[in-house]
């Protein structure tokens, strides 16, 4: 995806609407260097923090906001930052974003780090403040080369003009910020998993409890957050709650815009950033022009594609996270897969699956050893090949697998599509089992 592919979606693009994107429609292209990002207010909220607040009143600003987890699960920023110790005993506290963007079909993290990096910034510094975090960590997708390489060149600039190092502002608040590359696990998503690789460890998930806000890197107290997740508190700050939970227009009781995103046979992808709990429909058929020429919607994945499927009856759904989750799926990313109907969703799942399969980080016997098994038995029904009883056990492998039954969530999520494709379309596994 280049930046070419995004649409905003919205009329009258500006600050009051599109806090995530806006500064990047004013200026038609990615805004990289400081000056010109501090023309369309960048790091008007971090002044306003740092010279009129303290971190408490930051963490709470961010509670009433109702900010929740762009990242796939939901959880409410302001939440998860007050279960961090506070005070002047709290000791060493660590701040880490997780932009290791590798859910298969997402990318909005992407655009926001190439072509807004100082939105970033601005947000790990502030954030880092709310918590007393004095070193922060980007843990950054591999892959993702020129976004490590805009974030480094941010941070360099904000270090020059006083936002970053010590004394910030005049403020007392030291902080240090670095561009922490990954080295391409899909596990790394897992905020656990994440904390482990950035020590130079193994990348597997960690027993839970205790949480990482008490102890997570290196043992010390660590807030993990998602990169749209940050990019939001900066406007929040700067024009407050009650202004970020108006944007979602009443679409959706939860609170601020969400970038949403679309990926298969659409006849326009790319990404838009609208209201949280703006329906499927309105994004693929207004803002997307609906299905390529001659094909029909199938199904679709609400948010990545550790998500259930959804059908063409749930379109007029609110995309927001309680609504899709009643639905039977999660709403994830927000960046739909459209599935057409010349498609074989055996296919499609043993496609999914097989990534699943790789990316296991082996931990956990259900996960090492059910995720091949599942691609071994899709393979053959894909093949005409299957066998009497392979449906029965690939449900029952989907409750092997399911949540609890797993060291972590990385094969609950791989079963998702697997058991929503069972349920949806069962007469297109049966056309694979030999007669």
């Amino acid at each position: 995806m280049s930046t070419s592919n995004v649409n905003l979606g919205l009329t009258n693009v500006g600050p009051e609407t599109h806090p995530l994107t806006w500064r990047y429609t004013q200026a038609g292209k990615a805004v990289t260097e400081i000056a010109e990002y501090e023309a369309l207010e960048g790091y008007s909220a971090l002044r306003k923090v740092f010279t009129s607040q303290q971190p408490a009143d930051v963490q709470a600003e961010v509670k009433n906001a109702n900010l929740r987890g762009r990242g796939g699960a939901g959880f409410p920023a302001g939440i998860k930052w007050s279960l961090i110790p506070m005070g002047p005993d709290a000791g060493q506290k660590y701040l880490v974003c997780n932009a290791d963007e590798m859910e298969p079909g997402t990318f909005k993290d992407r655009f926001l780090m190439e072509s807004l990096p100082h939105q970033l910034v601005e947000a790990m510094i502030v954030t880092a403040y709310a918590i007393g975090a004095t070193k922060a960590y980007i843990f950054l997708r591999g892959e993702y080369l020129l976004a490590a390489e805009r974030l480094n060149a941010a941070i360099a600039q904000a270090k020059t003009a006083g936002y970053l190092g010590d004394n910030i502002l005049g403020s007392g608040f030291d902080l240090d910020l670095v561009v922490h590359t990954g080295a391409g696990r899909y596990i790394c998503g897992e905020e656990t998993a994440l904390i482990n690789s950035l020590e130079g460890r193994r990348a597997n998930p960690r027993t839970k409890p205790p949480f990482p806000q008490l102890a997570g890197a290196w043992g010390r107290p660590t807030i993990v957050n998602n990169v749209e997740t940050l990019c939001n508190v900066p406007p929040i700050m700067l024009r407050g709650a009650d202004w970020f939970k108006g944007l979602s227009q009443g679409k959706s009781p939860d609170a601020g815009t969400k970038m949403y995103g679309i990926s298969g046979k659409a006849k326009i992808t790319g990404l838009w950033e609208l209201p949280i709990g703006t329906s499927c429909r309105e994004l693929l058929y207004t803002h997307g022009g609906g299905m390529a020429d001659g094909l029909e919607l199938m199904c679709w994945l609400p948010g990545g594609a550790s998500t259930d499927f959804l059908m063409p009856e749930h379109l007029d759904l609110p995309m927001d996270y309680d609504t899709i989750m009643k639905a039977g799926s999660r709403m994830g990313t927000a960046l739909i897969m459209v599935v057409d109907n010349q498609q074989n969703i055996v296919s499609v799942v043993r496609n999914l699956e097989q990534f699943f399969a790789r990316e296991s980080c082996g931990w956990c016997t259900p996960c090492r050893d059910g995720l091949p098994w599942t691609v071994k038995i899709l393979q053959s029904i894909e093949a005409g090949e299957g066998e009497a009883g392979d449906i029965e056990t690939l449900q029952q492998l989907t409750r092997f697998l399911g949540i609890g039954k797993t060291f972590c969530a990385h094969a609950p999520g791989a079963m998702e599509p697997l058991q929503s494709a069972l349920k949806f379309f069962p007469g297109e596994f049966e056309k694979g089992i030999q007669a």
